[in-house]
C-alpha cells in the first residue's frame, strides 16, 4: 500500500509561504500529475515528499508512514530529475548500479534488477556507454532505470521531459505511462505543461499561487472547470472568455456584440445573480462555422454570429481562426476543407451545451441546482 497524503501542509521559507494549508490524497498505485505555472509550488510539494525540503506544518503520509521526519533514504521512493542527474564519468551499467551498491545489495540480485530495467526500458545494448555518449532520450531512459532498478513504493518525477524535443517527449510521454501501467507503482508526475498532464495523468491537482485549486480525471477538469483560472489553464488553444451581464431575470447573457439565452440547468442560480457581471466562456470546438455538423453527435441548441476574420492558423487537420464581434475576439475551429480568408466575414454557431459562466467577482463557476 503505498498512498501518499497531504494533510494541512505548509511550507514557508521564514515570512514567506510558498504552500498553504495543501491537502491531497494520491491513490495507491495512481498515476497523478500536479500541474500549474511556474513558481505556483508544484516542485516544493514534490521534494516534500522526497524529504528534500522540511515540512512547515502539517502531515505527509507514505502508506501508514508519516515521513515528515524521515531522510530521504528511508521513504522509500525513487526521484527522476529534469536534468538527468547522471554520474558523467560511470557506465549506463554503473550508474544503474549505484543506488544497489549503497544499499550494499548482493551482486547476483543486482545484476538481475539492472538486467531487468534494461530490458524494460530497451537500454541493454547502452549498458557499456557512458552519458556523453548518449542521446536526450537515451539518457532519460538511463535515469528512468535508475530510479527503477530500487523497486519503490513511490516514483517521483520533477519535469522529466522538458529538456528533450518535441517529437521525443510525444513518444516518451508514451513509455513513462506504459511503464507505470506495466509496474504499479504509486507516481507523482510535475509539469507545467498542461498537454502532459492532459494525456498522462489518472487524475490531476491544479494549483496556482501555493493553493489546490482542482483535482479531478483530465476530462472532468476540462468539461468543468471550477474557476476561471482552471479553465484557462487547460486546454489547447485556451477557452473564450467574454464579459458580460446576467439579465431579463437570470434568463439572458449580454456581451458587447450579441446575446446568449442562459442554459437551462442553470437559471436558477443565474437568477439569483441577476444584473451581476459574469464571464462567459466556451471553447473554441464548442464555436463551429454555420451549417456544419454538432460535434457532439446531437440536436443541442445553438446561437448563430458573425464575426469578421482577423487571424487564420491552418493547421492540417483543422484550421483555428481568430474573429470579432463587437469588443471581443473569439477563437473558433473550424474544418480543414478551406480557410477564411482575414478581413471575411463568417457565420458562426455557439453551441449552448459548451457554455460556461463564471462569477466576474469570485470568478467561480455558476453551478447547475
Amino acid at each position: 500500500m503505498a498512498e501518499v497524503v497531504f494533510d494541512k501542509v505548509k511550507k514557508a521559507y521564514g515570512p514567506v509561504t510558498v504552500i498553504e494549508s495543501f491537502d491531497l490524497a494520491i491513490r495507491d498505485k495512481e498515476f497523478m500529475v500536479l500541474v500549474g505555472p511556474s513558481g505556483c509550488g508544484k516542485s516544493t510539494a514534490l521534494r516534500m515528499i522526497a524529504g528534500l525540503e522540511e515540512v512547515t506544518d502539517g502531515e505527509i503520509r507514505i502508506g501508514d508512514r508519516r515521513v515528515n521526519e524521515l531522510p530521504p533514504k528511508d521513504r522509500d521512493i525513487a526521484m527522476v530529475f529534469q536534468s538527468y542527474a547522471l554520474y558523467p564519468h560511470m557506465t549506463v551499467k554503473e550508474n544503474l548500479e549505484f543506488g544497489l551498491k549503497i544499499r550494499k545489495t548482493p551482486k547476483a540480485e543486482m545484476d538481475r534488477l539492472v538486467s531487468e530495467a534494461a530490458n524494460t526500458l530497451g537500454i541493454t545494448q547502452l549498458l557499456d556507454r557512458k552519458p556523453k555518449q548518449l542521446s536526450g532520450g537515451q539518457r532519460q531512459r538511463v535515469a528512468l532505470g535508475r530510479a527503477i532498478v530500487r523497486k519503490p513504493s513511490v516514483f517521483l518525477f520533477d519535469e522529466p521531459l522538458s529538456n528533450l524535443d518535441a517529437k521525443l517527449r510525444v513518444q516518451m510521454r508514451a513509455e513513462i505511462s506504459k511503464l507505470q501501467r506495466n509496474l504499479q507503482t504509486t507516481t507523482v508526475y510535475v509539469t507545467h505543461d498542461q498537454v502532459e498532464a492532459m494525456t498522462m495523468g489518472h487524475r490531476i491537482a491544479i494549483m496556482k499561487d501555493g493553493k489546490l485549486q482542482q483535482v479531478g480525471t483530465p476530462l472532468e477538469v476540462y468539461e468543468q472547470p471550477q474557476n476561471l483560472f482552471v479553465a484557462s489553464f487547460i486546454g489547447t488553444p485556451p477557452m473564450n472568455f467574454l464579459s458580460g451581464t446576467i439579465a431579463g431575470n437570470g434568463t439572458i447573457l449580454k456581451t458587447s456584440g450579441f446575446e446568449l439565452p442562459v442554459p437551462e440547468a442553470l437559471r436558477g442560480a443565474a437568477a439569483r445573480k441577476d444584473g451581476s457581471k459574469v464571464v462567459l466562456g466556451v471553447r473554441p470546438e464548442n464555436i463551429r462555422e454555420a451549417g456544419t455538423e454538432n460535434r457532439r453527435g446531437a440536436q443541442e441548441p445553438v446561437v448563430p454570429i458573425r464575426v469578421v476574420i482577423e487571424f487564420v492558423e491552418p493547421l492540417g487537420h483543422e484550421v483555428i481562426i481568430h474573429g470579432r464581434i463587437g469588443d471581443d475576439l473569439l477563437v473558433a475551429k473550424t474544418e480543414p476543407h478551406h480557410a477564411p480568408q482575414v478581413g471575411d466575414e463568417l457565420s458562426l454557431e455557439i453551441e449552448l451545451a459548451g457554455l460556461h459562466v463564471f462569477d466576474a467577482e469570485t470568478e467561480m463557476q455558476l453551478q447547475a441546482a
